[in-house]
């Protein structure tokens, strides 16, 4: 290693991660950018992932293989309805069960692997779906987990968990983003994208990405199927 410092970050291919792959490139990081084919509804998200890491120097993505259709339990692994009424209270059908505890656990090993100590991850707590995993407890309990759980850990070579997103609104976050260079074009965020990677501007994910937008005074540059009526 030359001294430039390492760091691993989940990158879904959506607004956020977008955000605090950008953040943690800004910090001189050498990044490891770590995507999951899982069995989600489409594959358009690591299309956008990939492109993504592509446009950054020290950039390094990898797409690894899961199968979470195997449990089910989630609107994006099985056959079950994205609802598209609006964000409504409760943990929605959308949620995947641990699914960040299974990434987040997933990028420790390759982060212990590569002699990194830094992790980011795109949470965020604000404005979101209501995922029990999205909280600052959680990053929290987790860090406290990475440092119990690992041979570096225990010799004192201390994992930090980065939620840079966590406290921020999405259009602080997206504000932010393009103050950073974003180009949030080669996003999405739709749950229910068409075969085109077009989102369907009803889903959860579509109303708040829109919302967003419109609170930091910016088109939003993703395409959305026609006569989709987006709005939050």
């Amino acid at each position: 290693m030359d001294g430039t410092p390492r760091a691993v970050i989940l990158l879904s291919g959506g607004l956020d991660s977008a955000t605090a792959l950008r953040m943690a490139h800004n910090q001189g990081y050498e990044l490891y950018a770590l995507s999951f084919r899982y069995g989600q509804r489409h594959s358009h998200e690591l299309t956008c992932a990939a492109q993504l890491a592509a446009q950054l120097p020290d950039v390094t993505h990898r797409i690894l293989d899961l199968d979470l259709t195997v449990f089910g339990g989630s609107a994006l692994t099985a056959d079950i309805p994205v609802p598209k009424d609006g964000v409504g209270d409760g943990i929605p059908v959308t949620y995947v069960p641990a699914r960040n505890t299974v990434f987040l656990s997933l990028s420790l090993s390759w982060a212990e692997a590569l002699g990194a100590h830094d992790i980011f991850v795109g949470v965020n707590a604000v404005d979101y779906s209501g995922y029990p995993d999205c909280r600052p407890q959680y990053i929290e309990a987790f860090e406290t987990l990475a440092n119990l759980a690992t041979r570096d850990g225990v010799e004192g070579r201390r994992f930090r968990i980065h939620a840079p997103l966590i406290h921020l609104t999405k259009g602080q976050i997206i504000a932010q983003g393009l103050a950073l260079g974003v180009d949030y074009g080669l996003t999405t965020s739709c749950y229910d994208p068409d075969e085109q990677g077009r989102g369907c501007g009803l889903c959860d994910a579509c109303r708040l990405r829109l919302a967003g937008f419109a609170e930091a005074g910016a088109a939003d540059p993703a395409r959305y199927v026609p006569n989709a009526s987006p709005g939050a």
